[in-house]
């Protein structure tokens, strides 16, 4: 294991290097790096765990970057993509194929707004909330150093699971954010790997060695029945991720969980959220249960397949009331994805607890620990304001919610700096090397 400054791209990156035989690209921002770097390191003759260099490969679309990996992975290829927004939306009908045929594979999303009424490259979970029904595991990192440390998990569970990962981050808040991480060295990596699991599908490579048929057309007699066959994966996979988690947790010298609760043991009230707020919102409760309030956050680690099990078993007992924060806006619905599931686990287990749910960072908006502050006030207020959106002043439907109150969540002996630029004269490459000096040449811990 070793210390380096490094942005969430690169940290995401080292992982997928190490565990790909093959990786089919199409560049995409903020997605970029993450395909630029490994293509470079290739160049320069990296091995990954198996002692190969990584074959890249540059596709005209991301459609035909999905049916490479395809490709790729039937013929017994570990494979990896990287991408974001629309980009990851071309590769829809490919991720259906490669879950319902349980190719081990994963890919690599800086979660990016989808275009709607107007474009933005800025970050919230609208891409990979379009997938949610492909099949593919969903599992969410929301800093630099659990972009290294989710990557290592998905490429580890997807090939015992058999179900393939989307594991995503927050685009430019966590892929282009720059930390000071541990990362480990493939070295480390490579026993942690099922070995038997590796081996069972390269045997399922295609070959003219060993002709078998697939990829065939069901008719009403047999596809449904195909179909829900494939139940038994999905049931046996939030075990195995958190298995993997357990595993890793000795060589990371970090524990983690399909969902972490942190704050008060006795909390009243907690926000469920994922991605990079997890953050924000941790910052905050810790400053709120020093006030002496009963406060908590649950963050998200695996959110789909979405275990019920283990997200009331992280949950503290004495919750009464509940605020779900969702990244993404699903017009028409009555509520967003992340808050219809906890709501749906809560009914589904007879759990009396009030939950509203709200909408925050859309397009990389801002979400500080004033907003969550806010969040929390409303949530104990006497009547809550449900669908409610934080960090903008909605004067068409007047369901935003105030933030009357400005906090300070910053540790005693920080030093900020800011520099202004005026534009191609280098200040930004200077900036990220200083940050990167300050980082690896010193004690200091550096973010930027």
């Amino acid at each position: 294991m070793f210390k380096q400054t490094v942005d969430g791209n690169t940290a995401a990156a080292h992982v997928a290097y190490a565990f790909s035989d093959v990786a089919a690209i199409y560049p995409i921002t903020p997605s970029s790096p993450m395909a630029g770097i490994c293509d470079s390191w290739a160049a320069h003759g990296r091995k990954n765990i198996w002692g190969q260099k990584l074959q890249i490969s540059e596709l005209q679309s991301e459609a035909g970057a999905a049916g490479a990996v395809h490709g790729s992975l039937a013929a017994g290829a570990f494979t990896t993509t990287f991408t974001a927004s629309q980009g990851l939306l071309l590769m829809v009908p490919n991720m259906y194929k490669i879950a319902g045929e349980h190719l081990p594979a994963v890919f690599h999303v800086t979660a990016r707004a989808v275009a709607a009424h107007a474009l933005s490259i800025f970050g919230d979970h609208s891409d990979v909330m379009a997938t949610r029904q492909t099949g593919f595991a969903l599992l969410a990192s929301g800093s630099v150093q659990e972009a290294h440390d989710m990557a290592l998990i998905s490429h580890l569970a997807t090939v015992e699971a058999e179900v393939p990962f989307v594991h995503f981050f927050d685009g430019f808040r966590t892929s282009h954010e720059i930390q000071k991480i541990e990362l480990l060295d493939y070295d480390e990596m490579a026993p942690l790997i099922d070995t038997d699991a590796v081996k069972k599908f390269r045997r399922r490579g295609l070959t003219p060695e060993r002709p078998i048929q697939r990829g065939t057309a069901q008719n009403p007699d047999i596809f449904f029945q195909a179909r829900e066959a494939g139940n038994k994966y999905y049931l046996a996979a939030p075990d195995i991720v958190q298995q993997i988690m357990d595993r890793v947790a000795p060589v990371l010298g970090r524990r983690y969980h399909l969902f972490d609760y942190v704050g008060a043991p006795d909390a009243t009230d907690v926000i469920v959220t994922m991605g990079s707020s997890t953050e924000a919102v941790e910052e905050t409760v810790s400053y709120l249960t020093k006030q002496g309030r009963k406060v908590g956050v649950l963050k998200v680690r695996l959110y789909r397949p979405f275990s019920a099990k283990h997200f009331l078993q992280a949950l503290p007992a004495t919750c009464q009331r509940i605020a779900v924060l969702d990244r993404t806006k699903e017009p028409g619905a009555v509520g967003e994805p992340l808050y219809q599931d906890v709501c749906t686990v809560l009914k589904e287990n007879g759990k009396k607890i009030t939950v509203i749910g709200g909408r925050y960072g859309l397009g990389s908006k801002e979400f500080t620990p004033s907003m969550v502050n806010a969040v929390f006030d409303n949530l104990a207020a006497a009547g809550p304001v449900n669908h409610f959106s934080v960090g903008i002043t909605d004067d068409v439907t007047f369901a935003s919610l105030p933030v009357t109150k400005e906090i300070s969540t910053e540790p005693e002996g920080t030093v900020r700096c800011k520099f202004f630029g005026l534009g191609s004269d280098g200040t930004v490459g200077a900036n990220k090397n200083s940050i990167k000096i300050i980082g690896d040449y010193t004690d200091m811990y550096a973010q930027g």
